[in-house]
C-alpha cells in the first residue's frame, strides 16, 4: 500500500454512495480479500455499506480510466471515542500510492482519535501505518479448527437447557445479556436492537444455530452460542463460532465450554462443516486458553491501529 511514486488516481469524498457505488466497492474488497487471504472490511462496515442511512464518510480512489482503485470507509457514529477507519486498494493497484492517498484524505477528513484496522496484519499497512504516526493497539486472532476432530460432549450445568432463538420474542433478554458479557469490549458491549435487526435480517441467519442456554426453572437467559455459515462461490463452507457470551451470573459453572461444543456439534452435525473459525482478542487470554484446550488453532491476526 506504500510507495513513494505519487499516484494518478483522483481520492473523492462523499457522504454516501449510490448503489452502483456499493456494488462498485464489494466487488474490490472481494477481489482484494481472494488476493490477500482475508477480507480487507468487517462485517460492520458490509452492513453500513448496504444501509444508506448510516452515518460515515467514503473515500473513493479512481484511475483515469474511472476503475475504483482503492476505498476508505469512516465510521463517525461516535467521534469522541474514535472513527472507525477501513482501507483497502485493489491488487492490481497496488504500490503506486494509492493507500497512501487515500490514508491521507482520511486523515484530512477526520476530526478526532482514528481506530483504524489493517486485516490479515500485512506488512505494508504495518509501515504505512507506522509512516502516518499511527500505534499499534489491539491484536485479534483468527482461530480454526478442524470438525472432522473428535468433539467432546457438551456437558451443561444442571438445571440449564438449550433451545434455539426466537427473533422478535428473545430480542431483549439477548442484547442485555450480550451487552453484560461484553460490557469492557469496545464493539460487542454496545450493540443496539438496530445492530441486532440488521444481522437477523442477513441471508446468513438460521435461528436453528443461533442457541440459548437459560435456567430451565426461570427461563432466565444464561448464555448464548451463535453460529454462523459462510457461503462463498469458489470457496469452501466454513463455519464461525460468531458470538459466543455467558452471562456474568452464570460464570465458572462450565457454560461457556458447554456452550462452544454444542454449538460446533451443531455446525457439524446438522449443517454438514468438516471446518470452523472464530475471532478473540488477544489479551482476552481466558477465551484464547478455552478455545485452544478445544483444539483450536491460530490462523491469522488482524490489527487495530490508533492515532490521537
Amino acid at each position: 500500500m506504500s510507495s513513494t511514486t505519487p499516484t494518478a488516481d483522483r481520492v473523492a469524498r462523499a457522504d454516501r454512495l449510490a448503489p452502483v457505488e456499493v456494488a462498485e466497492v464489494l466487488a474490490l474488497a472481494r477481489t482484494a480479500g481472494d488476493a490477500d487471504g482475508a477480507d480487507p472490511l468487517d462485517e460492520h462496515v458490509l452492513l453500513r455499506l448496504r444501509d444508506p442511512g448510516a452515518p460515515a464518510v467514503h473515500l473513493t480512489a479512481r484511475a483515469a480510466d474511472d476503475t475504483l482503485t482503492g476505498y476508505a470507509h469512516l465510521d463517525t457514529t461516535d467521534p469522541a471515542e474514535g472513527i472507525g477507519v477501513e482501507l483497502v486498494v485493489h491488487p492490481a493497484y497496488r504500490r503506486r500510492g494509492t493507500g497512501r492517498a487515500l490514508a491521507r484524505g482520511v486523515l484530512a477528513a477526520a476530526s478526532g482519535p482514528l481506530r483504524a484496522w489493517a486485516h490479515g496484519d500485512h506488512p505494508s499497512a504495518a509501515a504505512l501505518a507506522v509512516d502516518l504516526g499511527f500505534t499499534r493497539a489491539r491484536v485479534l486472532w483468527q482461530l480454526r479448527r478442524p470438525l472432522t476432530a473428535a468433539l467432546p460432549e457438551p456437558a451443561l450445568p444442571e438445571g440449564v437447557r438449550l433451545r434455539a432463538f426466537r427473533p422478535g420474542e428473545d430480542d431483549d433478554a439477548w442484547l442485555a445479556v450480550n451487552n453484560a458479557a461484553f460490557a469492557q469490549h469496545p464493539e460487542q458491549g454496545r450493540w443496539t436492537a438496530d445492530d441486532l435487526r440488521l444481522r437477523l435480517a442477513e441471508p446468513w441467519f438460521d435461528p436453528a444455530g443461533f442457541l440459548l442456554a437459560e435456567d430451565a426453572a426461570t427461563g432466565r437467559l444464561l448464555g448464548f452460542h451463535w453460529t454462523k455459515v459462510h457461503e462463498r462461490p469458489g470457496s469452501a463452507r466454513i463455519g464461525e463460532v460468531y458470538v459466543l457470551g455467558v452471562d456474568p451470573s452464570a460464570h465458572r459453572g462450565g457454560l461457556g465450554r458447554a456452550l462452544t461444543t454444542a454449538g460446533l456439534s451443531y455446525l457439524r452435525d446438522r449443517r454438514g462443516l468438516d471446518r470452523v473459525m472464530l475471532y478473540v482478542d488477544d489479551s482476552n487470554a481466558a477465551a484464547v486458553a478455552l478455545y485452544e484446550r478445544l483444539g483450536f488453532a491460530r490462523w491469522s491476526a488482524h490489527v487495530n491501529y490508533h492515532l490521537g
